[in-house]
């Protein structure tokens, strides 16, 4: 079981798998609305499994649900963006 977890003191978003942390999606806040997300990470142990995805899904479509929008500077958040057109009004 995958669930996506916001930690915003940490300033992060985090996959779990089965109750263990599998990689995290990490922003700065620049207080405007904006996220930048700038680094995506995948744990060596989870990789392979297509974990990617479903983590920087599920960091903005609760960017979406906050009413923010983001800055992909992680290659990881641009790559899904350029899949995933549907995202691209996130981006600011």
């Amino acid at each position: 079981m995958t669930e996506i977890r916001h930690e915003p003191a940490a300033a992060r978003y985090v996959l779990d798998v089965d109750g263990a942390e599998a990689g995290f999606a990490a922003y700065a806040d620049d207080g405007t609305g904006v996220l930048d997300f700038h680094h995506t990470v995948v744990h060596p142990a989870f990789r392979g499994r297509g974990l990617s995805a479903p983590l920087v899904r599920g960091a903005l479509d609760d960017v979406r649900a906050r009413g923010l929008r983001i800055r992909p500077t992680c290659s990881a958040v641009a790559r899904f963006l350029e899949k995933n057109p549907d995202y691209a009004d996130l981006v600011g």
